[in-house]
Formats: structure tokens, sequence, C-alpha cells
């Protein structure tokens, strides 16, 4: 069996951001999912930083598109989710809620 990836927060939400993208999934729409979800701002610094950290374990691959006009003649690099990345998401996910089960101070009861 593969060794286990152990996703930071902030590469879980990366990459939650880029399965809900799906095809246009590069810097900026990165970032403004991001920010409609959690409603905190993220530089794209430090998402691109993530990126090319889950692209080095093989969770995440890139390919740059087409240059275009708008970026100046550059390129933009999109970025998909691999088989092995949507694994560690699942397992991250399973493990989250075997953590936060009977956890009656999250559950909205009184303690």
């Amino acid at each position: 069996m593969a060794k286990r990836q152990y996703l930071g927060n902030f590469e879980l939400v990366v990459m939650l951001a880029l399965i809900r993208l799906g095809e246009n999934a590069y810097g900026v729409p990165i970032a403004r999912e991001i920010e409609v979800r959690s409603g905190r701002r993220v530089s794209l610094g430090s998402i691109y930083a993530t990126l090319e950290r889950l692209e080095a374990k093989g969770l995440v691959s890139s390919e740059l598109g087409e240059p275009t006009s708008e970026r100046g003649g550059r390129a933009k690099k999109y970025f998909r989710i691999s088989g092995m990345g949507l694994r560690e998401v699942r397992a991250t996910q399973r493990m989250l809620m075997k953590s936060w089960q009977g956890l009656r101070q999250l559950e909205g009861r009184r303690v």
C-alpha cells in the first residue's frame, strides 16, 4: 500500500477548490472559490506554493493552456486533482468525520 500523504488544512481547502472548479482551476478562480467558501482572502502566492507542494507529492497535476492576450501573451497554468489526490481527500474526510464524532461541544449541545 502507498504511503499516506497527510494533508494540511490549506492543502485540503485548495484541493476541494480544484474538485469544485474542474477544468477551470487556475490561480485566480481557485483564490475566488476559497474566498467565497471560507470568507477569508488568500494570496495567489500561497495558492501557487501549495499547488507546487501538492504536485511534488503527486496529488495534483498541471498543464499550460494557450497564451492569451489578456495576460500579455502568457499562458494560464491549469491544475487538476490526481487519482491519488482524490483518495487522500477522501481519507482525510473520513478521518475528520471520525475525529468529530461524539464531541458534544461541536454538536451544539451545552457542556
